[in-house]
């Protein structure tokens, strides 16, 4: 086969949800080369398995100008998800590769654990689950979710869902987003405020926002200490948005009750956050739902083949 056909698949738990996005590729002539190393390639990796493929349907790796330049033929990176942040994309399409992605597939997977998260904290059930796995037998006394107003940071296709569930829980929302969509916030009764206002008026505050370009953190010491004491702050978003520290010591020190994090600074994580009781961890499993990570794969894939086609 042409070396012109060759295609890599970086996601290391790519095809595990269903076979059809990688039969899509092979009806389409193209020849897959897989991650063989199961866990996100690093830049020489990278280099040394795909020096000559036209296409990467992508994860989270890194495709900066030092990766770019030895992929000499490649004319699409097709990203497995939204987030971008991991190529350059100015000096990707100085060098014509077309660079997409899928942002209408994480939205339900990414809703759903938000409001899973927010459940878990407030009924404690990790903890009892924990107990129980134990073997001991220790009653949790959590909080409802009833008449708690929730602050959405970020009010995109992932925001705007989970504002739309927490309403059908009949709880208050309150918003922010740097280009609110007001028709739809009038429509579905969401209250747009500035960002520091849902820091001191939530209850509860989700974060669905980029981050800041430099990585610094969006929700710092300064703005948890404008927060509500004993609230609550579920970040699903990216790693770098919440100050690890910060989070921390407010944690420790029971300024916050509690937080919800899926996303960290460097990944896999293992630092000061797991020593805390009254935190939920989750390993970056935003978009981990078996219908939604297919769905996701099968876009990035005909994403990519109307690229190259």
């Amino acid at each position: 086969m042409s070396k012109m056909n060759k295609i890599l698949v970086s996601p290391s738990s790519f095809g595990q949800c269903g076979l059809e996005p990688l039969n899509l590729l092979k009806e389409n002539k193209f020849e897959v080369i897989s991650n063989p190393y199961g866990r996100k390639l690093k830049e020489d990796e990278i280099i040394e398995l795909a020096s000559d493929i036209i296409g990467v349907v992508a994860g989270v790796e890194t495709y900066n100008k030092k990766v770019l330049d030895k992929l000499v033929n490649l004319k699409c990176i097709s990203r497995v998800g939204v987030g971008m942040d991991s190529v350059d994309l100015e000096y990707a399409k100085m060098k014509g590769i077309v660079v997409v992605n899928t942002p209408d597939g994480p939205t339900r997977s990414v809703a759903e654990l938000t409001i899973a998260m927010t459940f878990s904290l407030l009924r404690r059930i990790p903890q009892a689950d924990c107990a129980m796995k134990k073997k001991q037998w220790q009653k949790q006394i959590g909080n409802l979710l009833q008449n708690k107003t929730v602050g959405v940071i970020g009010l995109g296709r992932i925001g705007k869902m989970v504002a739309e569930m927490f309403m059908g829980l009949g709880n208050p929302v309150i918003g922010c987003d740097l280009y609110p969509d007001e028709a739809w916030c009038k429509k579905h009764g969401v209250e747009i405020c500035d960002f520091n206002e849902i820091l001191a008026k939530a209850d509860i505050i989700t974060l669905h926002i980029p981050g800041n370009k430099d990585r610094t953190a969006v929700i710092g010491k300064e703005e948890i200490d404008l927060m509500k004491n004993g609230a609550y702050l579920v970040n699903l978003a990216r790693g770098g948005v919440v100050d690890e520290e910060a989070l921390f010591n407010a944690l420790k020190t029971n300024k916050l009750s509690g937080a919800a994090i899926d996303v960290f600074l460097q990944e896999p994580y293992s630092g000061p956050l797991c020593e805390l009781e009254n935190i939920v961890l989750t390993p970056h499993l935003g978009s981990y739902s078996k219908e939604g990570k297919l769905q996701m794969e099968i876009n990035a894939v005909k994403n990519l083949i109307n690229v190259l086609k």
